[in-house]
């Protein structure tokens, strides 16, 4: 398996102080799933800024230690936001299953963000299990090729 291989199989994972205990929820959930996790932190409740964190699980993917993404803050919008400033990220706030398929199957997206001051434990969780088993029907469908270029 080459590294970038490797890197496709990583989920990194980061969240502001609001999305602390979520994140580590999902962290054991991805490990029961036998997933390698890059957890980019923040690990405590003392506050910090969202942009800092979505800045390093871009730069994480960027440089090919993680192929895929979860984002969490309060609502899931602000980290989302900082995410996509990077160019060939692409950030769905998702807050439940159907926007979670969709994102990939339509959008390509690549990092999940989440809020976990407005998504329940369990929804989140079957959020994240959607967005890493659904695949992008760029195959299928080529206009959402030709839309993903287009925000790449």
């Amino acid at each position: 398996m080459t590294a970038s291989e490797q890197a496709a199989d990583v989920v990194g994972i980061a969240s502001d102080h609001a999305g602390v205990e979520l994140k580590a929820t999902l962290v054991a959930m991805l490990h029961d799933l036998g997933m390698e996790v890059l957890d980019l932190g923040t690990d405590g409740p003392d506050s910090v800024d969202y942009p800092d964190f979505a800045d390093a699980l871009a730069g994480a993917m960027t440089d090919g230690r993680a192929g895929r993404g979860i984002l969490i803050c309060g609502t899931g919008i602000g980290i989302a936001m900082a995410a996509n400033r990077h160019r060939n990220i692409r950030a769905a706030t998702c807050h439940d299953t159907t926007d979670a398929r969709l994102a990939r199957q339509h959008n390509d997206a690549n990092v999940l963000a989440l809020g976990a001051r407005t998504t329940g434990l369990e929804v989140a969780q079957d959020c994240v299990r959607v967005f890493l088993d659904t695949a992008f029907e760029g195959d299928t469908n080529p206009r959402h090729v030709r839309r993903v270029a287009k925000i790449s």
